[in-house]
């Protein structure tokens, strides 16, 4: 008889470790096909369906639409269609009936070493990969589908083979372990992880995403967590208050605000697209010394260009790509803005440089506000600059930019002129150190040629932080895109 599998929710896009569930496709009794959308849910970048690598029969679902669901925790139980004679049934094992738990795959870029006996159910699963399949996730890649690299996987006796050999008893893993090894670390992709490793790490509370890697290639190490947990931790002075301020509200009258004395009319969840944009602001304010520039710039040279440009019949790339435009240029000339800081966990820091520019763009969608960010955009001409930008912002309102698009920005404009305000000192998009915002264009009296006249005036803001340069090398690279939208036929020969 055909044993219930259990589908452990995917990791679906650079270490993300949760995901809201948003609906279900099918219902228990359903009969199912590999590779068949199951349900639908939202993570703090994207909303995505996710297909079942099983075929057979719903048994149970694992949650209900609205729910929270842990990576690596079960989505969907499915009992395969079992089929007379064949061999799987003739060969299947004498032990308890009962659900199996898919052994998690490595993120190793070669197979592990073949051990004495496979695990039965890895063996099971190598027969229905071998049909192939379509859609792939992060961690769920198949050999049959377009281009995708080959999946290895993971066995109860080489599950550790990231970590080197220690002098420690080798330990057993469990299916903890296994479910771990589902779960990748943010911003290093590179660096493979032991189960035993990350499970250290959770434990202790360690975040493998700011650890620095002492093996080769960066490999975070045991070493490297045991370090970390032994680092002094200070706690914040305003722990126990805040601890003793979650206790009031039991004695308050249910529906009435303790502190305010007020009817509560509602409570939001904060999760989602909102969660991580909190977290990731939270995180900006408090470890970047930022500072601020502006200045008010006459746009009525570029306003005059596109009409120009209109008039000729050619196809006019948006305001925001010419823009976008004069910002990469000036990035080239003030590289400094265009950098990261990477702090090591003895509290040495160093500038990042890149060569490139993924300029990312702010966009305000339904589900709260996501940075997708156009890659190499320094080679893009102003056209394909327009054309990206629209690409992006589209996916990104539809809720279906991928975890690269965005997580990999370098530098971030905002046009906060579409809501009507003039200007904003931005928060910096964590870990990025300078965001320009563009305000509104409005009429404003300004002095041409000794003569008052009625202009096109936009004002620039560029929030940076402080440790990575001083206040010219900011106010040089902002006059630098103030000059070119003033006169913006100087950069604007490869339209």
């Amino acid at each position: 008889m055909s044993e219930t599998r259990v589908f452990l929710l995917p990791d679906l896009g650079e270490g993300l470790t949760e995901a809201e569930l948003v609906s279900w496709h099918v219902a228990v009794g359903d009969e199912i096909s590999v590779d068949q959308p199951i349900a639908e849910v939202e993570t703090a970048k994207s909303t995505v369906e996710v297909p079942s690598p099983y075929a057979g029969i719903v048994a149970e679902l694992h949650g209900q639409p609205g729910e929270t669901l842990d990576v690596g925790k079960p989505l969907i139980s499915v009992t395969p269609v079992s089929v007379a004679g064949t061999a799987a049934d003739d060969a299947a094992p004498a032990e308890p009936a009962g659900p199996v738990v898919e052994p998690a795959e490595t993120e190793l870029g070669e197979p592990a070493a073949e051990p004495a006996k496979a695990h039965p159910e890895a063996e099971a699963y190598r027969e229905e990969e071998k049909a192939g399949s379509g859609n792939v996730l992060i961690g769920y890649g198949t050999p049959g589908g377009h281009g995708v690299a080959r999946r290895t996987r993971a066995r109860r006796s080489s599950v550790a083979l990231a970590e080197p050999v220690d002098t420690k008893p080798a330990e057993t893993p469990t299916e903890d372990d296994l479910t771990l090894l589902r779960t990748r670390v943010p911003g290093r992709l590179g660096a493979v992880i032991s189960p035993l490793v990350r499970r250290m790490a959770r434990e202790h509370g360690v975040d493998l995403g700011e650890l620095p890697g002492s093996g080769e290639g960066g490999l975070i190490m045991r070493r490297d967590v045991e370090k970390a947990i032994h680092a002094p931790v200070v706690e914040p002075a305003e722990t126990k208050p805040v601890e003793t301020k979650t206790a009031e509200p039991a004695a308050a009258p249910e529906g009435v605000d303790a502190r305010t004395g007020l009817p509560i009319a509602a409570r939001t969840p904060v999760r989602g697209v909102r969660k991580a944009v909190a977290a990731n602001m939270a995180r900006s304010r408090s470890e970047i010394p930022e500072a601020t520039v502006w200045v008010d710039v006459d746009a009525t040279g570029l306003l005059e260009l596109r009409e120009g440009l209109k008039a000729g019949g050619s196809s006019v790339p948006g305001l925001l790509a010419f823009i976008a435009r004069f910002v990469t240029a000036g990035l080239k000339k003030y590289p400094e803005l265009n950098t990261r800081i990477e702090t090591a966990s003895d509290g040495s820091q160093e500038i990042v440089s890149f060569d490139g520019v993924n300029l990312g763009i702010a966009a305000q969608t339904d589900r709260g506000l996501v940075v997708p960010s156009v890659r190499a955009a320094e080679k893009l001409t102003s056209r394909e600059l327009d054309a990206e930008i629209r690409r992006l912002t589209d996916v990104a309102r539809q809720g279906k930019a991928t975890p690269t698009e965005l997580g990999s920005g370098t530098f971030t404009l905002n046009n906060y002129g579409v809501f009507g305000v003039d200007g904003s000192a931005a928060i910096i998009n964590h870990p990025e150190v300078a965001i320009l915002g563009v305000g509104r264009i409005i009429d404003k009296p300004w002095v041409v040629n000794g003569e008052l006249a009625v202009r096109k005036v936009t004002e620039l803001t560029l929030t940076f932080d402080h440790r990575v340069c001083d206040g010219g090398t900011a106010a040089g690279f902002l006059r630098f895109v103030a000059d070119a939208i003033e006169n913006p036929t100087t950069l604007l020969a490869d339209l």
